[in-house]
């Protein structure tokens, strides 16, 4: 056995003793651990955005953590033990990458991704969306709808014609709301964001990183901004909007220095 299954066994050896001696991991279900797992994959994505090798590390221990936790679980309700996991894990890769275990060749990732897709469909699935969980935030799951459609070829086909449909659903947008008909509005600005995640990724941009990086940069400018307004022995609600507004372009031009 390698230093991995070495480290592996030892993590499941621990996850067990865990399991029967710890009263805080005793106590935990696979619903408790539900929001938990989700708290730590987000910490993850940070960690991946921060580009953080440190805290990419350890939050990615966290989560293997977890998978281990599940796994243990459902072993005890006589269901699946993480040998069923990873085995099932394997054969599943196996079977979707024929290009490698298999005789069938590709030109490029697309095409991967395009074989893959259908191989899940081969393997009994109802829809090529099917794959596309549920509880997905709305901006990822806007992504994935696009992405898995793009795999069976329903897609535009050059920039230009997105940006229409972005144009479109923008006029569509500013009728519902010249028609003060709020749920419209409601269903025109859905459109819009949609047909927008569509032209960001035609740009070969992340839309959830995109707009994640642009949070952080309103968060951080707008704390700038307090700080600044701190300094001059004033509290921000005393200010006006044209106030906060011309200190706002101070931080603006500051930052992008």
């Amino acid at each position: 056995m390698g230093k991995a299954g070495e480290a592996f066994e030892k993590l499941l050896s621990i996850m067990d003793e865990l399991r029967e001696k710890c009263p805080w991991d005793r106590k935990q279900t696979l619903e408790s651990l539900r929001q938990l797992t989700l708290e730590e994959v987000y910490e993850l994505t940070e960690a991946i955005d921060l580009r953080d090798w440190q805290a990419l590390r350890e939050e990615t221990g966290d989560v293997l953590l977890h998978l281990v936790f599940y796994a243990r679980i459902a072993n005890e309700q006589q269901q699946f033990d993480i040998t069923e996991v990873i085995e099932k894990l394997c054969q599943k890769l196996i079977e979707r990458h024929p290009h490698i275990y298999g005789e069938r060749t590709v030109a490029d990732a697309e095409e991967v991704k395009r074989n893959w897709e259908q191989i899940k469909l081969q393997e009994g699935k109802s829809s090529v969306l099917s794959g596309v969980p549920s509880y997905l935030p709305a901006l990822v799951k806007a992504i994935r709808l696009q992405e898995k459609a793009a795999q069976v070829g329903f897609e535009w086909e050059n920039t230009d014609q997105v940006w229409e449909k972005v144009q479109e659903e923008m006029a569509e947008l500013q009728e519902a709301i010249a028609r003060q008909h709020q749920q419209q509005i409601e269903e025109e600005l859905g459109d819009l964001l949609f047909a927008l995640v569509n032209y960001a990724r035609f740009l070969r941009v992340d839309a959830e990183k995109a707009l994640e990086a642009a949070n952080r940069k309103f968060k951080n400018r707008f704390q700038m901004m307090e700080q600044h307004i701190k300094q001059t022995g004033k509290d921000i609600t005393q200010l006006n909007l044209q106030e906060m507004d011309a200190i706002w372009d101070k931080v603006k031009s500051a930052s992008r220095a």
